[in-house]
């Protein structure tokens, strides 16, 4: 029977997507984007120097890897004049002067800035999505996302999610072989309507990678009013405004941990619940809780998370960890590729 990250990859591989990863510079890059292509994951594109990625990699097969230099690409003044044109009034802060003054200052920019390359090959429909980050920040990675590709349609922010795996003995708790966690990568402190609108994103995820029927339980140190404080409260406000704007959605809350995920904590803390005991997608309430939770769940649960999984992006856009290796960028690949609509 295939692993959880064995049908992801399946599923991707029947897409035929192609996705861009502008970080050829980096190894466990070259070595994810041959072994993705030859799996047949999706269709990859490198950006870099041909002749450097090569001489840099000589055990690596890139036979069915593209290989896009910006500085010789026929399409680079085009993606500039798209750049000048999207941004076009928009100030630096820290100058005060205009982003970019002119298209030839647009075209010096995405000549340094791969990753805005990349996102600009997205925004024309070059490429059907983008994964970044192995060595660069986060900013950098979303930082192009939020200014050329922008959020979906009645989406007011990007978050992220991470999907959690069990580990190959399973884990009693997780009877479909994972979660999805969020926001555990992104938004530091969100109110009571940005946490309704990540636990309805998390749930798209976990229904678009892991085909799953969502369950969301919202997270608290409190289950159904066991304590009294503000930060309960803006749980079980978010829990409402979820309900109003996705009354279809399985959510409920606020639960403790084990109310949200043990079947006999459930029947004496929320006996009422359909989500109690049965969560398959738990919304933390602030990063510090989510950040904790996963690393907890990966480090002594023997987890193995994937993400920060991007969310609410027009099109897919993906950051990676700086300490990823080759087998996890080839994940996000797939995922990603999971993520077109």
């Amino acid at each position: 029977m295939a692993t959880v990250l064995e049908t992801i990859k399946n599923k991707a591989s029947l897409l035929n997507k192609h996705i861009v990863l502008p970080e050829g510079e980096d190894a466990r890059v070259i070595k994810a984007a041959s072994e993705a292509a030859n799996e047949n994951i999706a269709r990859i594109t490198v950006l870099g120097n041909e002749e450097e990625i090569k001489k840099a990699n000589p055990d690596v097969c890139l036979c069915k890897v593209n290989i896009i230099d910006p500085v010789k690409n026929d399409k680079t003044d085009e993606y500039a004049k798209m750049l000048f044109d999207l941004r076009q009034g928009k100030i630096n802060k820290k100058t005060g002067a205009p982003e970019y003054a002119t298209v030839e200052d647009a075209k010096a920019y995405i000549l340094k800035d791969y990753t805005m390359y990349a996102a600009l090959m997205l925004k024309a429909g070059d490429v059907d999505g983008l994964v970044s980050g192995a060595c660069h920040s986060t900013a950098n990675t979303l930082r192009p996302g939020l200014q050329v590709i922008k959020t979906k349609k009645g989406v007011p922010l990007v978050s992220s999610c991470f999907v959690m795996l069990a580990p190959e003995n399973g884990n009693v708790y997780c009877p479909e072989g994972a979660f999805v966690y969020g926001d555990c990568g992104l938004n530091q402190n969100p109110n009571s309507e940005e946490l309704a609108h990540i636990a309805i994103s998390s749930a798209e995820s976990a229904k678009t990678i892991l085909g799953m029927d969502a369950r969301v339980a919202f997270l608290s140190h409190s289950s159904k009013g066991s304590a009294k404080h503000a930060d309960v409260d803006k749980v079980t406000e978010a829990v409402k405004k979820c309900n109003e704007i996705a009354p279809d959605l399985k959510a409920d809350g606020e639960f403790q941990l084990d109310c949200a995920i043990v079947p006999s904590i459930a029947k004496s803390k929320a006996p009422n619940s359909e989500i109690a005991g049965k969560a398959n997608v738990l919304i933390f309430p602030d990063l510090d809780a989510g950040n904790i939770g996963y690393k907890l769940t990966e480090r002594l649960g023997g987890f193995m998370a994937l993400g920060p999984i991007c969310q609410g992006f027009a099109k897919p856009i993906n950051d990676l960890s700086r300490g990823c290796c080759a087998d996890d960028i080839k994940a996000v690949i797939a995922i990603t590729a999971l993520q077109v609509e």
